[in-house]
């Protein structure tokens, strides 16, 4: 079969995809019938990877895909492909890792040639039309594969055969299953901290990224065995981070990364999973030192999060663009004279707080960031400082806005989800909570015969759901029940992961795989190990196991989620890819903690300790005082008295003593 000779992406549910539906490439979505085309005509595949907010796939666009004459090659010489990452990241892994496999660096656009079977044998990230920057123009690289086609096919598609056999092997392959071991999680945060910035925060080097799962391996390590060097390498990122123009300090947020060692300039796209993490992490750091640094960064963040990011319904849209009008950041960014029109006789107060800079090599407006002394006293002085703040950000509302991918993502909405109803509690913001409840009921309320979709975009909705969209969900649920004590809650993580069982469970029951059974469009079922800027689908499932166990009582799920880490530790020995998420979930496997906490709803002593000590090990139970039906259980199925007010802290099937005191508490759920 063969596709209409045009551009077919006008109909798609992405917003990226529609974004090219103007090119004159003839572009399909990936789809069984697009793989059939390539079959019919003998043709390669050129696949181009991206996503929305992505600034590098904005040039290739302007540059090539837009252009009539670069159309036309890739129009008589391949079949054109295009993906959204965000939708398909089964698709992307698979042909990232095919790209690193061939010793290449990855990036985005990945760009892809492939067999009409869709395996992978040369790719590359950008390509500039003409050739510059040390790379070869695109459509010399295209006529040079097309070459290599006509002349080649046969060594060709045997390198094919053995770099996707390669790729299959990391991804999707089954190996011995690996003792789960307490030191693991010390010796991966040992390396990390030998590779932190002491002076700058993150990983040495540029470009910067927040790095979550680092950052996450390092914080548990300070939980767990009191290493104070893992704590203060994590606030020191988050200070630095906070302080430099990789945050939005006019109106709340943070961006993908800054392409220097200083996180002083960003490439500005904001990406929700991003901030979702860096709620989390800041909610932790508030909770271990009190510094309202963080408090305020929090706020700031999820009131950016309501104004700009909420899509009908309450669920939240994907990501912001980096560029508006044409520009990298100009919506962001300010000259003195900007400033000096919008504040008048106050700017001269604003610069006592902030500084304007344009690094080398920065062809934009100046970049708003601040030294660790003005942050200190940006915070001391907040009060004087926010109005003019809220003048700058109510300027800068009628500047062109950059383009918003309003699709909205299962798994980053659960990751945004917990991050809220854990602020909530943690920062009594009950509004928060609502938030996140409104944004739950949402997505669970979209799906179709019991089944989540993987992405929404108004009435389009895409299906089957990935195993990391049910396993989000499954935390999200539980963070909700710890925030509201609604059992409801329970019930739907429980939902959802009979879902994950059915439709992603191996046939040996040792783990999960990312695409569910019946998607019959991907070349490898991967398993979904390697973490990106999120951890990774394994990760997530092990630790919505370990969580729903917790909170259930029920042992059985303890098991799943034991042989589910067992065999992803076994993985991760084998992978070449960073594996923090699997090795943090696992350490939530090995111990996990569980507060039961009986106290007066009318006048709580418990409650409020355990919520301003959020630990990213703990579920915690909260049973009102009288409570006689639906007890939670502690470990032997021992249920707690409810005459009185009292907590009891379990490490796995072990528990500590009745703590009544809060001042007793406190000190417990503070010791590492």
């Amino acid at each position: 079969m063969t596709l209409p000779a045009k551009n077919l992406l006008a109909e798609e549910a992405s917003p990226y995809l529609q974004q090219h539906s103007g090119n004159p490439v003839h572009w399909r979505a990936w789809s069984p019938a697009a793989l059939a085309e390539a079959k019919a005509l003998e043709r390669p595949i050129l696949l181009s990877i991206g996503y929305a907010a992505c600034h590098w796939c904005h040039v290739m666009a302007h540059e090539s895909f837009e252009n009539d004459t670069v159309a036309a090659v890739m129009n008589r010489l391949f079949v054109n492909i295009k993906v959204d990452r965000e939708e398909r990241p089964d698709i992307d892994q698979i042909y990232m890792a095919a790209l690193h496999a061939m010793g290449e660096q990855g990036g985005w656009p990945l760009t892809m040639f492939l067999t009409p079977d869709g395996k992978p044998f040369w790719g590359g990230t950008y390509f500039p039309r003409d050739a510059r920057y040390g790379r070869p123009g695109f459509i010399q690289v295209m006529e040079a594969v097309d070459k290599a086609w006509r002349e080649k096919r046969e060594s060709l598609a045997q390198s094919a055969d053995g770099l996707t056999s390669h790729v299959e092997t990391r991804l999707a392959g089954a190996h011995t299953k690996a003792v789960l071991d307490r030191d693991t999680l010390g010796d991966l945060a040992g390396r990390i901290d030998g590779m932190i910035d002491r002076e700058l925060g993150g990983l040495r080097g540029a470009p910067k990224f927040p790095n979550a799962p680092f950052m996450h391996t390092l914080w548990l390590s300070w939980l767990r065995d009191g290493t104070a060097s893992h704590r203060d390498a994590v606030l020191l990122s988050l200070e630095m981070m906070l302080a430099g123009g990789i945050y939005d300090h006019v109106g709340g947020g943070l961006s993908r990364y800054s392409t220097d060692a200083e996180w002083l300039v960003p490439h500005f796209e904001k990406m929700l999973y991003d901030n979702a993490q860096l709620i989390r992490m800041c909610n932790w750091a508030y909770a271990a030192t009190g510094s309202d640094l963080f408090r305020l960064r929090i706020e700031d963040t999820v009131e950016w999060l309501l104004r700009e990011m909420r899509v009908d319904g309450g669920a939240f849209a994907a990501s912001l663009d980096a560029d508006s009008d044409g520009e990298e950041g100009l919506f962001y960014t300010w000259s003195r004279d900007d400033i000096n029109s919008v504040l008048g006789d106050d700017s001269a107060l604003f610069f006592n707080y902030f500084i304007l800079s344009t690094p080398h090599g920065w062809e934009g407006k100046p970049i708003i960031h601040q030294t660790q002394a003005q942050q200190s006293l940006g915070i001391a002085d907040r009060d004087q400082l926010a109005p003019l703040k809220a003048k700058l950000l109510a300027a800068r509302e009628q500047r062109i806005r950059p383009g918003r991918d309003g699709k909205a993502l299962t798994d980053w909405n659960g990751l945004m989800i917990a991050a809220l109803a854990e602020a909530g509690r943690t920062l009594t913001r009950s509004d928060w909570i609502d938030a996140a409840a409104q944004a739950f009921s949402h997505i669970a309320g979209a799906s179709h015969e019991g089944r989540l979709p993987h992405s929404m975009l108004g009435a389009k909705k895409l299906f089957p759901a990935l195993s990391s969209d049910y396993a989000a969900m499954t935390n999200a649920a539980i963070s909700l029940f710890e925030a509201t004590g609604d059992p409801n809650y329970v019930e739907q993580a429980r939902h959802f992961v009979a879902q994950l069982d059915l439709w992603h469970r191996d046939s040996e029951s040792t783990g999960y795989y990312l695409t569910a059974s019946d998607s019959g469009d991907v070349p490898i079922r991967i398993r979904g190990d390697v973490d990106e800027a999120i951890p990774s689908a394994s990760s997530q499932i092990i630790e919505a196991l370990v969580r729903l166990s917790s909170a259930t009582g029920d042992l059985d799920l303890g098991e799943k989620a034991w042989t589910t880490a067992e065999h992803a530790m076994g993985r991760t020995a084998q992978q070449a890819y960073g594996q923090a998420g699997i090795v943090n979930a696992c350490a939530l496997a090995l111990e996990p903690l569980k507060l039961v906490v009986v106290d007066s709803p009318e006048n709580p002593s418990l409650v409020p300790v355990a919520n301003r000590n959020p630990d990213p090990r703990r579920v915690d139970i909260v049973v009102q005082v009288g409570t006689e039906a639906n007890r939670p259980t502690l470990p032997g199925g021992v249920l707690p008295p409810t005459d009185k007010p009292g907590a009891w802290l379990c490490t796995g099937q072990v528990c500590l003593p009745v703590v009544t005191d809060p001042e007793e508490l406190e000190e417990l759920l503070r010791r590492p």
